[in-house]
């Protein structure tokens, strides 16, 4: 190595600015080894510290950082860092979030931007709209002189936008380093959306999938999709990048209410006609919006017109918005809508299973299992409480059970715990059976309602907190022995037979969600 330096605080300015270059250089490799969401998760606020003798110090600002840094990444960083500079022997993690005691080493070069690696490095994401320029396409071949040629389409065109001294790169929205293609866990309930929009992220405004409509509830990926495809369509390195425009249906109406009082309508039409990909998330926000609804309508059809994307989302299908105006309606509907259902205990589980690998948690099944079943309805909720679980380990260097879960998590999982009565179990297991709600209770034999009400006493067992005699009293003042037999019935059928159990465990499911 050429930089083989070890300067004290005390150093004169050109060593120390050379141990800030190689600093830039051990970021690059890093986030390379890492990739860019673990980097960004929990090493980008790494800033660079002090060398003293052979010991190299380096800030991050919180306490719980430095502690995972310290027990994840410690012998990483010294080992890039021996790469660098052999006159390092140790790396000393603090708190802190600056850099004390380097004299004459800017902030800049502290937190100097990482220079060119094998791998590409997405900077800081910002998907930004530009206004119209005079070369065709120049956003995408880097035109304008003072912008780097290999940054991707957002990063050239928020540049350009700042040369020029103008506000208008804030009608960007801020893309989550998280929300990838490839972080996305596929399911039975978002695979096909999931389908479509990579469809669209490899070939834009191809012909049934312009525009793509995404919806569902809340919390099951519809964003998370969507920055996926912005974040694919403007870092390509292949001479593709599109610039894209994204923002909430809500920042778009205020936008469109401040271009009106300042009297800049026009360039706020321009400004979103000029980009190859509109983006809209939320759209239910825009009912009601009468003026911003015609607008949007307006947009939709020159960037349609025009032979560009648009990529919308909303809680519910185009068809059942109330209060969005029918042409708007049947626009939206022309393409492709795609759903995203409620997720399935399998999915939840592969959920927790990708987000426990990428922090490199150890939790045990039984703890993803118990999590997958309480938390049902919404994926973010889910992440968070996993998030807050192993944070709670590490901070307390402790073993995450299922009793330690239960402790920290007790808000979360009384919030969802969700009372299971008789009367709703007996009703379940009725329709699943095509049987009529009083054959749980009847006199009745015959193997066809027999096998159902003992399925019925067995969830009863399991789901509530009643007595023997209690769920024998709902079944029509039957013995608490005969509830006893119905339970051990049961539990040696589904140990024999694995599609009776994936029945009763699939009614055990329903009746939970």
């Amino acid at each position: 190595m050429d930089d083989q330096l070890a300067p004290s605080s005390e150093g004169n300015v050109a060593d120390v600015e050379a141990l800030g270059t190689q600093w830039a250089r051990v970021r690059a490799r890093l986030q390379q080894d890492v990739g860019e969401v673990e980097y960004r998760s929990w090493l980008r606020q790494m800033t660079l510290g002090p060398l003293d003798g052979d010991e190299l110090t380096l800030y991050l600002p919180t306490r719980f950082l430095r502690d995972w840094v310290r027990s994840q990444y410690e012998d990483k960083l010294r080992t890039l860092w021996q790469a660098e500079n052999r006159a390092i022997r140790r790396i000393d993690l603090r708190i802190g979030n600056d850099a004390p005691g380097l004299t004459g080493l800017s902030e800049s070069l502290a937190t100097a931007p990482i220079p060119a690696a094998p791998t590409p490095a997405v900077p800081a994401p910002r998907a930004t709209v530009q206004p119209r320029s005079s070369t065709p396409h120049a956003a995408n071949h880097g035109a304008n002189p003072g912008a780097n040629p290999g940054a991707p389409a957002f990063q050239r065109d928020a540049m350009r936008t700042d040369d020029r001294g103008d506000t208008r790169s804030d009608l960007a929205g801020q893309l989550d380093p998280r929300f990838t293609f490839d972080s996305f866990v596929v399911g039975k309930p978002n695979e096909f959306a999931y389908a479509c929009a990579r469809r669209v992220a490899e070939q834009p405004a191809s012909p049934g999938f312009n525009p793509l409509f995404l919806y569902g509830g809340v919390g099951l990926g519809k964003t998370h999709l969507m920055h996926a495809i912005a974040w694919d369509l403007t870092t390509r390195t292949d001479g593709r990048a599109k610039t894209v425009a994204y923002m909430s249906a809500e920042k778009f109406m205020y936008r469109f209410i401040a271009a009106i009082r300042s009297q800049a309508t026009i360039e706020f039409k321009e400004q979103l006609r000029s980009v190859d990909v509109l983006m809209i998330d939320d759209l239910q926000f825009l009912i009601g919006k009468d003026n911003t609804q015609e607008e949007f309508f307006h947009t939709f059809n020159a960037l349609i017109d025009a032979g560009k994307q648009i990529v919308v989302s909303a809680d519910k299908s185009p068809s059942d918005l109330d209060g969005l105006e029918d042409r708007l309606r049947t626009r939206l509907g022309c393409g492709m809508v795609a759903d995203l259902h409620a997720t399935t205990f399998e999915l939840r589980i592969s959920i927790l299973e990708s987000k426990a690998a990428r922090f490199g948690a150890d939790v045990p099944p039984k703890v993803l299992e118990f999590l997958a079943h309480k938390i049902t309805s919404n994926v973010r909720e889910l992440e968070g409480a996993l998030n807050r679980l192993i944070a709670h380990a590490n901070l307390f260097n402790r073993p995450i059970t299922l009793e330690s879960t239960q402790e920290v998590l007790h808000d979360i999982l009384k919030a969802h715990d969700r009372r299971i009565t008789i009367e709703e179990i007996q009703k379940r297991v009725s329709e699943h059976w095509n049987l009529r709600i009083s054959d749980m209770s009847s006199a009745r034999r015959a193997r066809n309602v027999a096998r159902p009400r003992q399925i019925a006493m067995y969830l009863a067992k399991q789901l509530t907190s009643r007595s023997l005699p209690e769920i024998g009293r709902k079944f029509g003042n039957r013995d608490h022995t005969t509830v006893m037999h119905a339970v051990s019935r049961i539990t040696e059928l589904m140990e024999r037979d694995v599609s009776f159990a994936e029945d009763v465990e699939l009614l055990r499911r329903m009746l939970e969600s």
